[in-house]
């Protein structure tokens, strides 16, 4: 099996988990090796060249899919929009897509890098996508979800045992997130507290009507 990993903050409770419970050395070397940004993994997940990946909500579209994905309830910190010109984000097509969905106009920035922007700009405006939704429609934003071509049962046996709450960080793993994103540990594990990942009935909710919204406004 094929897995390919959103190489971003947001995932890093449930990366630690696979990485305890497959003993294949083989597939953790995949895994590592299949890593990139959202919108690229996207592609080789369209293009069948991963068996299973985290896919942008709006690229989700007709897939197969387990009840698992990324999730924020309320405020996320790490999908924004500074208000003024148009630009977009190349890393996601989902955020992109939200912000128009919001009607909202400006510099889309996601992942880790907007999560320091965020800290290190407390003066700036910025929009918080996940929390403009939650206000709007009063419900949750899911900004991925798990896929899968094939091996879907290997995918579910897999899973089916992770629970955000049980996860221990370690230190030296923290400070090398830390180290690369420029974001301090402390608000690495504040941020990951803003982050869920199991699709319930709200959840599905929330995925259905941003598709049925995107799909109105002509996105993919």
């Amino acid at each position: 099996m094929i897995f390919a990993k959103i190489d971003f903050i947001n995932l890093l409770p449930f990366h630690i988990y696979i990485k305890k419970n497959i003993q294949s050395s083989q597939l953790k070397s995949i895994i590592e090796y299949k890593k990139s940004y959202p919108s690229y993994i996207n592609n080789k997940f369209k293009k069948r060249k991963v068996d299973s990946a985290f896919i942008s909500s709006i690229a989700s579209r007709n897939e197969k899919n387990l009840d698992f994905g990324i999730v924020a309830k309320n405020e996320v910190l790490s999908v924004l929009l500074i208000p003024g010109k148009q630009q977009t984000d190349f890393q996601s097509q989902t955020s992109n897509a939200l912000a128009k969905v919001l009607d909202l106009k400006g510099r889309v920035i996601i992942g880790d890098k907007a999560l320091k922007f965020y800290h290190e700009n407390p003066n700036i405006l910025k929009i918080d996508l996940a929390k403009q939704w939650q206000d709007k429609y009063n419900l949750p934003f899911v900004f991925a979800v798990l896929c899968f071509n094939k091996n879907k049962n290997k995918l579910k046996s897999i899973t089916k045992n992770f629970n955000k709450k049980h996860i221990k960080i370690p230190q030296y793993i923290l400070e090398q997130y830390s180290k690369r994103s420029g974001v301090s540990k402390r608000n690495i594990l504040n941020y990951l507290t803003k982050i869920d990942y199991n699709l319930g009935i709200k959840e599905k909710r929330a995925l259905k009507l941003f598709l049925k919204l995107t799909k109105e406004k002509g996105l993919r």
